[in-house]
C-alpha cells in the first residue's frame, strides 16, 4: 500500500486516527457475526450433548428390547464348597438335589527311589492312554508315544523332561527326599479313560525285572516297575436321584446353561436353585429411566426462558428441540399391544410434572412377579411403531434421530454449515476493511501531500510580500 512516512505531517491532521475510525465502521458488521458465531457454537455443542444422550437412551432401550436385558439368572448351592454352580444367561429356572459319591481323579504312579543323577539304563519307553479294569488294560484311540532313553546319560530329571516334551497325555516330574529320587508320572486329564500304561524296550534284554529301564515300566500287577499311587476314576454323582458319571469334576453340559464344579464328596444332599435375576432386570429398567431423565433435563433446560435470571436457554425458540422434547414425552405416555401391561405407568414407571420419569417401587415389584408380562411390555414385536414394545420403539426412535439423515443429525449438519457460512462472512468483512484501509490511507496521503505543497507555497508568498513591503 502507498503511504507516507508520517501521515498528517503535511496537513497537520490526525490521519491515522481518522483512518482507524473509518476502518472500524467498515468492521462494524463483525460484532453481529461474532455474536451469531458464538450462538451457533453453543447450539452445536448442545446438540452434540443431545445426540450423545439420545444414543445412550437408545442403548438402554435396546437392552430391554431383546433377550439380553431379561435373561440374567442367579444360581445358588446349599454347599458351594462341595458343589459350585454357575449359569449362563438364559438358563431355565430350576430346582434340583445333587449328591457326590466320588470325585474324578487322574492316574498317578511313582518309581522306586534311586541315588541322585543315576543313569536309568538305555532303550525306549512307550506310553499309551486307555483304561484299566483290574490288571487288564484297554488302549484308547490315541497313538502310543515312544520316548528314547540314552545309554549311560539319562537321569530321572532328563527322562522326565523327555516325557513332557513327548506330549503323550501325561506329565512327569522328579521327587527328591532323603531316600533319593523318584520319577512321578500323572495323567494330564482326570477320568477312567485317561489312565496310562508304560512299557519298556530295555536294552539289557529283560523288560520286566527290577534293573535298568524296566524300573520305569508300569502295568497293574508288575511289582518290579513303578507303583500306582492313584488309580484313574470318574466322578460319580446323583441328580434328583439319577446316577451320572463324568471324566471331569467340571460338568459343563450335564444341564442346559449350567456348569457344576465338584470339589468334595458329600455326606448329605446339596440343594441347587436357578432363578431369574430380578435385580439385574431392575437395574436395566432403572438405567433406561435414568437415560430418559438425562435427555429430558437437557432439553428442558436448553429450550426454556428463565424469568428469574432473564436468561434464555441455548435452544430457546428452537422448534426442532421443542418438537423433540414433546415427542419423547408423548412416547413415554404411549401404549403397546402387550398384555397384561400396555403402559409404562401400569408397572410403576410414571411421568412426573416436568416430564421426568420415576419408578413406583411397590407397583414395579408387583410387575417383577409377572416377569413374562413385564418383558412383553418392552419386547413385543407388532410391526407397527405405535404399538411395539417400549424397548423396541424407543430404540428405533433414538436410532432414527441420530442417523446422518435423522432430525438431530440434520440439525447438527445445518448448524455446522451455518458456522462455516458465518466464518466466510467474517472473512469478507475483514477483507473489505483491509481494502478500505488501503484506500483511505492512499486518499489521505495524497491530500496530505497536496496540503503540504499548498502550505509551502503559502509560506513562500507570505515571505515575498513581506520583502516587498520592506523595500
Amino acid at each position: 500500500m502507498a503511504t507516507i512516512s508520517s501521515p498528517g505531517i503535511g496537513s497537520g491532521l490526525d490521519v491515522q486516527s481518522i483512518v482507524s475510525q473509518l476502518v472500524a465502521l467498515e468492521k462494524a458488521p463483525l460484532k453481529q457475526l461474532q455474536t451469531q458465531a458464538s450462538s451457533f457454537q453453543t447450539r452445536l455443542s448442545t446438540y452434540g450433548n443431545i445426540k450423545s444422550q439420545i444414543t445412550a437412551l437408545g442403548d438402554a432401550a435396546g437392552k430391554l428390547a431383546g433377550a439380553s436385558g431379561w435373561n440374567a439368572v442367579n444360581a445358588t448351592s446349599s454347599n458351594p464348597s462341595a458343589i459350585g454352580v454357575t449359569v449362563a444367561a438364559g438358563a431355565p429356572a430350576t430346582s434340583l438335589t445333587m449328591a457326590v459319591q466320588q470325585l474324578a481323579k487322574a492316574q498317578s504312579t511313582a518309581s522306586t527311589a534311586v541315588a541322585a543323577d543315576t543313569a536309568m539304563g538305555t532303550g525306549s519307553m512307550t506310553i499309551e492312554l486307555g483304561s484299566w479294569s483290574g490288571s487288564s488294560f484297554t488302549a484308547g484311540a490315541g497313538t502310543p508315544v515312544a520316548v528314547t532313553i540314552n545309554a549311560g546319560e539319562d537321569s530321572l530329571a532328563e527322562i522326565a523332561a523327555k516325557i513332557n516334551d513327548a506330549d503323550a497325555g501325561v506329565s512327569a516330574t522328579v521327587l527328591k527326599d532323603a531316600s533319593g529320587e523318584r520319577l512321578l508320572v500323572r495323567s494330564k486329564e482326570t477320568g477312567l479313560e485317561n489312565g496310562f500304561r508304560i512299557t519298556v524296550d530295555d536294552d539289557d534284554g529283560n523288560d520286566t525285572d527290577a534293573s535298568g529301564l524296566s524300573r520305569l515300566a508300569f502295568a497293574v500287577g508288575n511289582a518290579n516297575g513303578m507303583s500306582s499311587s492313584q488309580s484313574a476314576q470318574n466322578a460319580l454323582a446323583t441328580i434328583n436321584g439319577v446316577s451320572i458319571s463324568s471324566a471331569s469334576n467340571r460338568l459343563g453340559d450335564t444341564l442346559p446353561g449350567m456348569t457344576l464344579q465338584l470339589s468334595q464328596v458329600t455326606t448329605e444332599p446339596v440343594e441347587i436353585e436357578v432363578s431369574s435375576d430380578t435385580e439385574a432386570v431392575r437395574a436395566n429398567v432403572q438405567a433406561f429411566v435414568d437415560a430418559y431423565n438425562t435427555i429430558n433435563t437437557t432439553l428442558a433446560t436448553a429450550t426454556r426462558y428463565d424469568e428469574a435470571t432473564k436468561v434464555a436457554g441455548a435452544l430457546q425458540g428452537d422448534s426442532t428441540a421443542t418438537g423433540l422434547h414433546n415427542a419423547l414425552r408423548s412416547m413415554m405416555r404411549s401404549i403397546t399391544a402387550s398384555s397384561p401391561y400396555t403402559r409404562l405407568a401400569d408397572v410403576g414407571i410414571e411421568l412426573q410434572t416436568g416430564g421426568k420419569l420415576s419408578i413406583d417401587s411397590e407397583k414395579f415389584d408387583a410387575a417383577l412377579a409377572d416377569m413374562d408380562g413385564l418383558k412383553s411390555l418392552f419386547t413385543i414385536e407388532t410391526g407397527a411403531s405405535t404399538t411395539e414394545g417400549f424397548g423396541r420403539k424407543i430404540q428405533a426412535f433414538a436410532e432414527g434421530l441420530v442417523d446422518a439423515e435423522g432430525l438431530v443429525g440434520n440439525k447438527t449438519t445445518a448448524l455446522q454449515a451455518s458456522i462455516k457460512r458465518n466464518g466466510l462472512e467474517q472473512d469478507k468483512v475483514n477483507d473489505r476493511a483491509l481494502r478500505a484501509q488501503a484506500r483511505y490511507l492512499a486518499q489521505y496521503n495524497a491530500m496530505d501531500a497536496a496540503v503540504g505543497k499548498l502550505n509551502g507555497l503559502s509560506a513562500f508568498v507570505s515571505q515575498q510580500i513581506t520583502l516587498w513591503n520592506k523595500s
